[in-house]
């Protein structure tokens, strides 16, 4: 039985959830076994809090040299087991150079996965059409776990006092709804008046609305171009809030809608009734995971689905969608034709049965309750 093992996910901050099923697999399949967690550098923020793990260590997407060294110095041979939850070089290398005995995902290519094969005492084959949890599942039962499928959110254990200053309303008094109108690329986004009049439903509809997205310039402008002409007040926290407490903030939200970015897994994940925003993205690979598990798979394109807590909604107009390709130019400061014609009153149609729906299932597990 291993008594250390190291597992290596070197993605972006939504596959980096993903991968807490696993996380979780391994620390009930190995309770006594310390488990760390080897990420890029600013991603780590996803795993804070998360009690399956002993310590997430970082490295640079670019490390220089003189990085590289010193990490492979550090995992030289540090730990019993070395689990790869990937496909690429990088992370098997990695592996090999922390542990003699490991297990991984492969590529279904003969010629990429042959020499990743070699000394693995668990392996499953990733292809590039399968739900990467469905790939994570496999790998777990190829190394005798049970396969536990529970996302994890992080948590920065934000308090109730903490949220009443930084947000100026009582969120255990008042419904809040969160937006998260500027992903990262812009091949993700959906239009300026889509956002905009769905703020104007909300706030209509007595909803208190708070702003969450990252830190980037051109998501700052993108969302100050979205509150030039909503004429809305709302709490702007763009680019101010660890992943962490954004977590924390959602799992008290009454609504949250976001496009295909890592909040809106976040979202999924915290239990928050979430309209999801799907353009070029293929949901049936990557599709956000609702609180209680996922009981049917999503469909390639669909002009509704609805799985727990999720609404997901795309154009189904277009017979390119979902084209998974990074927008109509093949470029991620692309636009996507078909979040462009996503017309806000469908939206905003969805948005209310969502919470007609959510508003039915608390009355129910009051009911249950009492």
């Amino acid at each position: 039985m291993p008594r250390s093992i190291l597992v290596i996910s070197l993605r972006y901050l939504g596959d980096l959830l993903l991968t807490t099923p696993l996380l979780r697999s391994l620390r009930e399949g190995h309770p006594q076994a310390a488990l760390d967690v080897l990420v890029f550098a600013g991603t780590e923020g996803m795993l804070e809090g998360n009690s399956d793990i002993r310590e997430v260590l970082t490295v640079a997407r670019d490390a220089p040299r003189e990085a590289q060294a010193a990490l492979r110095h550090r995992l030289w041979r540090r730990y019993d087991l070395a689990v790869i939850a990937e496909t690429g070089d990088r992370p098997h290398l990695y592996g090999w150079m922390a542990a003699r005995e490991r297990a991984g995902l492969l590529p279904p290519e003969w010629a990429k996965r042959w020499w990743k094969s070699l000394g693995l005492r668990g392996w499953a084959i990733s292809p590039k059409r399968q739900a990467r949890l469905e790939s994570y599942a496999r790998l777990a039962r190829a190394m005798g776990l049970e396969w536990r499928p529970l996302i994890v959110a992080p948590t920065a254990g934000s308090s109730g006092p903490a949220w009443r200053q930084v947000l100026g309303f009582d969120p255990e008094r008042e419904r809040y709804a969160v937006l998260n109108p500027a992903p990262r690329f812009v091949y993700k986004r959906w239009h300026i008046e889509g956002w905009q009049a769905l703020m104007q439903w909300l706030h209509g509809e007595s909803f208190r609305i708070v702003l969450s997205g990252g830190p980037g310039e051109e998501e700052r402008e993108y969302v100050r171009q979205v509150l030039a002409g909503s004429g809305v007040p709302v709490t702007d926290l763009v680019g101010r809030l660890r992943i962490a407490q954004t977590a924390d903030l959602l799992r008290h939200a009454a609504f949250y809608a976001g496009p295909d970015t890592a909040t809106t897994h976040l979202a999924a994940a915290c239990g928050t009734p979430t309209l999801a925003l799907y353009g070029p993205t293929d949901p049936s690979l990557w599709g956000p995971l609702p609180a209680r598990g996922i009981e049917a798979p999503y469909e390639q394109a669909s002009s509704l689905q609805v799985r727990g807590n999720v609404s997901l909604v795309q154009e189904p107009s277009l017979a390119c969608v979902p084209c998974q390709e990074e927008g109509c130019e093949r470029h991620r400061e692309s636009r996507s034709a078909c979040l462009d014609l996503m017309g806000a009153a469908r939206v905003i149609a969805v948005a209310r049965r969502t919470l007609r729906l959510e508003s039915a299932a608390g009355a129910r597990r009051n009911e249950q309750a009492t």
